[in-house]
């Protein structure tokens, strides 16, 4: 086997794992969930999940690396833009697609979040989410903004997080995700 193989084949066991991972933490908790589950539901070893990641935290942390990244470039992209309503509903419009184009790790990663935050606080990943939402909160909102404004445009970025995890929501993930944009651009894309 080629180099190319067995790396392409390490990649693919390593994104299986974290799939299964976040699929545990978000079914049953960060904390109840171990690597010997993890390997059980993958039908592999414990040894052979630890030969990828070491701990919970380093599969968790190489999920939240994506999403910030992610995050990050967005950040990155919107304070090169002037201020106003076009950037805060861009902001909106560009987050909800990258949460679409997770696709289903998405929405089990922001499930995830919001159910484990004092597992997240406790691994320090939160610490940094938290800071980028600050930013983009910021940005989707003028600096002058009443009390109420401010916290619209925060709302915002939670209702587009709310329409992807949300399964009891009448309609298929695409549309809950088409309505959770329109009420997140009536919070804070004004």
């Amino acid at each position: 086997m080629t180099a190319a193989g067995t790396d392409e084949r390490r990649t693919d066991t390593r994104q299986q794992i974290r799939a299964v991972a976040l699929e545990l933490f978000a079914e049953q908790g960060y904390e109840k969930t171990s690597l010997r589950e993890i390997a059980e539901r993958l039908g592999v070893t414990k040894a052979a999940v630890y030969y990828h990641y070491r701990t919970k935290e380093e599969i968790l942390s190489s999920l939240l690396d994506e999403h910030l990244a992610g995050l990050d470039a967005l950040v990155e992209w919107a304070e090169a833009q002037p201020p106003g309503r076009e950037r805060r509903r861009a902001i909106l419009q560009r987050y909800s697609e990258q949460l679409a184009a997770m696709a289903d790790d998405g929405s089990q990663l922001i499930r995830f979040m919001q159910e484990n935050q004092t597992s997240m606080k406790e691994l320090g990943a939160a610490a940094g989410m938290r800071l980028r939402f600050e930013r983009l909160g910021a940005m989707l909102v003028d600096p002058d903004a009443s009390a109420a404004d401010q916290l619209r445009g925060r709302l915002s970025l939670m209702a587009l997080h709310f329409g992807t995890f949300a399964r009891d929501v009448p309609g298929d993930p695409g549309e809950r995700r088409t309505a959770a944009l329109e009420v997140a651009l009536e919070l804070g894309g004004r």
